[in-house]
């Protein structure tokens, strides 16, 4: 876990940090208490987000925790898996939606898209059931336009 407090101002490191925080895929406990699976990478992750706020003149606190139940454990996870999950449907209707669209879908899209499923899976802790769906969109989008291109 990571306890964070920032300045008010200026807000640039608040907005930062925040931004930073969601693209690890942190959950968000209480206002300035985030939480990341134990291992290596979130660790590092966690120190280098602490010395930022340390350099914007804030205070921050990286603790080693578990949860008292194996229920709040589940929830959790549940928790995180679902804002996952969400970001794949996301993923699987656009590709859908370029699929049925008219013309061929432009290589730039499909680009984004496989992108965009990198940086989901970077923060897929507990993996979810659109993984797998939201690849197969993908992989049918490229083959698709494959086709479309012969």
């Amino acid at each position: 876990m990571l306890a964070y407090r920032l300045p008010r101002e200026p807000s640039t490191p608040r907005s930062s940090v925040w931004r930073k925080l969601r693209r690890l895929g942190a959950a968000q406990l209480l206002d300035g208490l985030v939480a990341l699976p134990f291992d290596g990478r979130n660790r590092e992750s966690f120190e280098w987000l602490a010395d930022e706020v340390v350099e914007a003149g804030g205070e921050a606190t990286i603790w080693i925790g578990r949860l008292a139940s194996a229920a709040q454990e589940r929830a959790l996870a549940a928790r995180m898996s679902e804002a996952v999950a969400a970001e794949y449907r996301c993923v699987i209707e656009e590709a859908a939606g370029l699929l049925s669209g008219a013309g061929v879908a432009p290589r730039r899209s499909l680009l984004r898209l496989r992108r965009e499923l990198r940086r989901i899976r970077a923060r897929d802790y507990f993996p979810v059931a659109e993984r797998e769906r939201a690849v197969q969109a993908v992989e049918s989008l490229a083959v698709e336009m494959e086709e479309a291109r012969k």
